[in-house]
């Protein structure tokens, strides 16, 4: 089973540890806010509407960064943007424990998405080009995986912190990241195949993403990544919320306590979501897997906002969580097999981050329609959203095997 980690070197093995930690400290510290949410509003006097933008603008100066960072990481290294990434998240998220108005949040959301954004670009780039092809699925599933650990960390953590001391210190743990970087420039090498790359020619501009035979792509990649993002985003930010509201607001009415209990027990479905795809696309195709994740995902997640019974959302929540997270495994993989070494790091940057300007708009909008309708009725937006993506995937060629041009 493991025979596949030892058919590459150590210079892969330690590029693909670094990736997947940046990866779970990037979730760690973006889901600490999701989980101290409703504390932020109540203290602060905010409605859903005003929480989901904070939410909204954080992915929007995502998209900044992820363009952008993936412009850094193809003309400067994938190393140096990972780490300029994973500094400025940090230091922007210990920053929110000082926030004392809407603007002041607003202000430091933005400029830790700004590093938040290009974490997943460099990343998927130095794992992609690192790996060899037929392992490539499974080691961006590996990195992927880092999400719901570092999601499970951050519920854990603010579920010892933030009723001892407050939801502000919540966010000052999330400077410990910083710290992470001292080691990746001790111990990882740029990938062979972007040093050649970087010495025989310049890094083309984003034109070059919409260059003939290649600008279709390109447009319908991002059309998918953003319903996917979309639906992700409105439900994952919404749910610890949707969880603890009362039964009369649309929600599950569960609790504080049991909430994070439910949450962690999720984290569990995602790890096996993000591990199991990456195996699972190297064996029958990036296409069939990522279309069959989607589908699942919108009639699972269909189901899971419409019981109240406990017991039900115990058992759903791990199903929602392996096939609404586990097809991001797949979206690295596909872009760096279509996208030439010279401007992988930018294609993947764009058609992943900007997907999230529109995606932006789903926890505005679900914490609107929440106020309104509520959290169950909201949330079903998200669904659709998983069956519009699949529905992208009729122009996306099957990817599986291509050797890294």
């Amino acid at each position: 089973m493991f025979g596949w980690w030892r058919e590459a070197d150590a210079a892969a093995r330690r590029a693909l540890t670094a990736a997947m930690f940046a990866w779970v400290l990037d979730a760690f510290d973006v889901m600490l806010f999701a989980l101290v949410l409703p504390y932020i509003t109540a203290d602060l006097g905010l409605t859903k509407a005003e929480g989901g933008l904070l939410g909204s603008v954080m992915l929007v100066a995502a998209a900044v960064g992820g363009v952008a960072i993936g412009r850094i990481a193809d003309r400067y290294g994938r190393i140096r943007g990972l780490m300029l990434s994973v500094a400025m998240y940090s230091i922007f998220t210990f920053l929110c424990g000082f926030a004392g108005s809407l603007a002041t949040f607003v202000v430091f959301r933005i400029l830790l998405g700004l590093g938040m954004g290009g974490v997943w670009t460099c990343g998927a780039a130095l794992v992609s080009e690192s790996w060899p092809a037929a392992h490539r699925g499974k080691a961006l599933g590996v990195m992927q995986s880092g999400w719901a650990i570092g999601y499970a960390a951050a519920v854990f953590v603010a579920g010892v912190i933030e009723p001892r001391f407050g939801w502000r210190a919540v966010f000052f743990v999330g400077i410990l990241p910083a710290f992470f970087t001292l080691w990746v420039q001790r111990s990882v090498q740029e990938p062979a195949i972007w040093t050649a790359t970087r010495v025989r020619a310049a890094s083309p501009g984003l034109s070059a993403l919409f260059a003939s035979g290649i600008g279709r792509l390109t447009i319908v990649l991002t059309l998918m990544n953003t319903c996917t993002l979309f639906a992700w985003w409105g439900f994952n930010l919404w749910l610890p919320s949707y969880l603890k509201a009362a039964p009369e607001q649309g929600g599950a009415g569960l609790g504080g306590a049991v909430t994070t209990a439910y949450l962690l027990v999720m984290q569990a479905g995602m790890w096996f979501g993000y591990i199991t795809y990456g195996f699972i696309s190297d064996r029958i195709g990036r296409k069939r897997s990522y279309v069959s994740y989607l589908l699942a995902a919108a009639v699972l997640l269909a189901v899971y906002v419409t019981v109240r019974n406990p017991t039900l959302l115990l058992v759903l929540g791990p199903c929602v969580a392996f096939a609404g997270t586990g097809y991001f495994s797949g979206f690295g993989a596909v872009t760096a097999e279509i996208y030439p070494t010279s401007i992988r790091a930018t294609a993947q940057g764009f058609t992943y981050n900007v997907g999230r300007v529109v995606s932006a708009a789903a926890p505005y909008l679900v914490g609107s329609l929440a106020d309104t309708h509520g959290f169950g009725a909201a949330l079903l937006v998200c669904s659709v959203a998983f069956v519009v993506a699949a529905v992208f995937w009729i122009w996306i060629p099957e990817t599986k095997g291509r050797a890294l041009a």
